[in-house]
């Protein structure tokens, strides 16, 4: 006998403010697509103020799952039913996903950091040295993960030193990396025995290279791994100026492809089509 007929889409989405820009949607309509998935992925404005209301209402309609951006990473804690060991030491949530009746929050930015850093640069942080350029969101994920993915040593160089140090004491206090807090406070010379240099600030957008730089550019080698969290464009001036000097460079746009695929799989299941959720990304930003 023919099957019953089944129109009911599946949902998940992504809640922030400011969100329309946000690209996420391309790379998992793509995924869902190529699998034959009647999922549909919403990109939902939400205002701070009406977080906990949003949550009522994903619950009430059974979404599958949601992503968080700013300004909702960390305020999200507080109406999910549990929390990832990873993500509680972050601090923050990107990715929920359903068990039952019960939300779950992971936080899958560091995860597609290092995911990028092992399939796309074929490195393994384990044993190595990393400078990290920022104590932001973004580092604190990259950092957690580095450190439980066995990186022996970590430095954090940041403007704020409040951030800097706070992030110094969670990483020495809580996993087995040693942390150092440098502050950001002149041009920054990566040290010699550096392995990898992540940046996880917007200085790659903009490096005044001739003009008071942030970053003294020829102290990086080519014994370097250098990496952006910037997706668009994917080869950044700081990247640039990096390969310029012979270090081998890694673009954020795998991190931003490998942390929608981790979530992809935490929602269906289901391994993704990183290949093409990477081509559907990087056709819409050629587009912009």
């Amino acid at each position: 006998m023919p099957s019953e007929p089944n129109y009911k889409a599946e949902l998940v989405g992504v809640f922030g403010h400011p969100v329309a820009e946000n690209p996420t949607i391309v790379m998992q309509e793509a995924a869902f697509q190529t699998l034959g998935l009647n999922w549909r992925y919403l990109t939902i404005e939400v205002y701070p103020d009406d977080l906990a209301d949003a949550f009522k209402g994903l619950r009430a309609m059974n979404f599958q799952g949601i992503n968080l951006t700013i300004p909702h990473k960390v305020e999200v804690l507080k109406f999910l039913d549990e929390v990832a060991a990873d993500a509680q030491l972050m601090g923050a949530v990107n990715t929920v996903r359903r068990e039952g009746q019960r939300l779950i929050g992971e936080n899958t930015d560091g995860k597609g950091f290092l995911r990028s850093l092992r399939e796309d640069a074929g490195l393994d942080p384990q044993g190595k040295k990393v400078v990290i350029l920022g104590a932001g969101g973004a580092a604190r994920a990259i950092t957690v993960e580095l450190a439980l993915a066995g990186a022996t040593h970590l430095t954090i160089v940041n403007r704020s030193p409040r951030r800097g140090h706070e992030l110094v004491a969670l990483l020495n206090e809580k996993t087995p990396t040693q942390a150092v807090f440098t502050p950001w406070d002149q041009p920054y010379a990566v040290p010699p025995e550096t392995d990898i240099l992540v940046n996880a600030t917007s200085i790659g957008l903009f490096p005044n290279v001739n003009d008071k730089p942030d970053l003294i550019y020829d102290s990086i080698t080519s014994r370097l791994t250098v990496c952006d969290v910037i997706p668009n464009p994917p080869q950044t001036p700081f990247l640039q100026e990096a390969a310029a000097r012979g270090a081998k460079t890694l673009d954020g746009l795998g991190m931003l492809v490998y942390q929608g695929a981790i979530g992809f799989k935490m929602w269906t299941g289901l391994d993704a089509p990183v290949t093409v959720m990477r081509q559907a990304l990087a056709q819409a930003f050629n587009r912009g």
